[in-house]
C-alpha cells in the first residue's frame, strides 16, 4: 500500500513543484499551541531559520524527527539560527505533541495546510490510505480540524536572513528525513557567511 501511495505521489509531479534552493520563502504567520503568532519575517531578523514540515502527531517517523531536532537544538542556537516545526494539526493536538516530546522550540499549527501549500508540499491521500488509516483510528481530517485527508510532504528548509531558501530536503518517502545535525551545520555555515558579509 505504501509503495502504491508513493508511486501515485511521484506521478503527481509534486517533487518538481515543491520550493527548493534559490527560491524565495513565502512569509507566513502561524500560531503556536498557546495562540502566540510566530512570523517568519520576524524570525529572519535574528538570522537563518530552519523550517521543518511534518505530517502530524500520529506519525511515528515525524515524532522521531521532532525528537532529533530537539536533541540538535543546542547546535541550532549556537549556529545563531531559529528552528520551527509546522504541521496541519489543530493547536490542541500540537500542544499534546509539545508536552509529550518535551519540545523547546516553536511548533506551529498550519490550518488547512495554508503555508504548506505556499511551499507546494500538499497532497491528497489515496483512498486506500484513507481506508487503512480509518481502520486503525487515525482520522486525519479530524486531527487537522478540516475534514480533509490532505498532508504535507515532510520537508526541511534552511532560509537565509534575506528570505532565500539555501537548503531543501524534500523526500516523497516519509520514512526519510533530513539529519538534524547536518541541518544545524548548514545553518551555522550560513550564519558565518552572513556575519562575514556584514563585517
Amino acid at each position: 500500500m505504501y509503495e502504491r501511495a508513493a508511486a501515485a505521489l511521484e506521478a503527481s509531479g509534486i517533487s518538481s513543484r515543491a520550493l527548493g534552493v534559490g527560491d524565495a520563502a513565502p512569509d507566513f504567520e502561524l500560531p503556536d499551541p498557546s495562540g502566540r503568532l510566530v512570523r517568519l519575517r520576524e524570525l529572519l531578523a535574528d538570522g537563518p531559520v530552519i523550517v521543518s514540515f511534518y505530517r502530524g502527531q500520529w506519525c511515528p517517523f515525524c515524532n522521531l524527527e521532532l525528537r532529533g531536532l530537539q536533541r540538535a537544538l543546542g547546535e541550532v542556537v549556537a549556529a545563531g539560527a531559529t528552528l520551527v516545526a509546522i504541521s496541519p494539526n489543530k493547536p490542541d493536538v500540537t500542544a499534546d505533541t509539545v508536552a509529550e516530546l518535551d519540545l523547546e522550540y516553536p511548533v506551529l499549527s498550519d490550518h488547512d495546510n495554508q503555508v504548506a501549500r505556499m511551499f507546494n508540499l500538499v497532497y491528497e491521500m489515496t483512498q486506500e490510505n484513507i481506508d487503512s488509516y480509518r481502520e486503525i483510528g487515525r482520522d486525519i481530517g479530524t486531527l487537522n480540524g478540516t475534514g480533509k485527508w490532505e498532508l504535507p510532504v515532510p520537508a526541511t528548509y534552511v532560509i537565509d536572513s534575506g528570505g532565500t531558501i539555501r537548503y531543501a530536503f524534500v523526500d516523497l518517502n516519509h520514512r526519510r528525513r533530513a539529519e538534524p545535525s547536518e541541518v544545524a551545520a548548514i545553518a551555522a555555515h550560513l550564519s558565518r557567511t552572513e556575519a562575514g558579509a556584514g563585517a
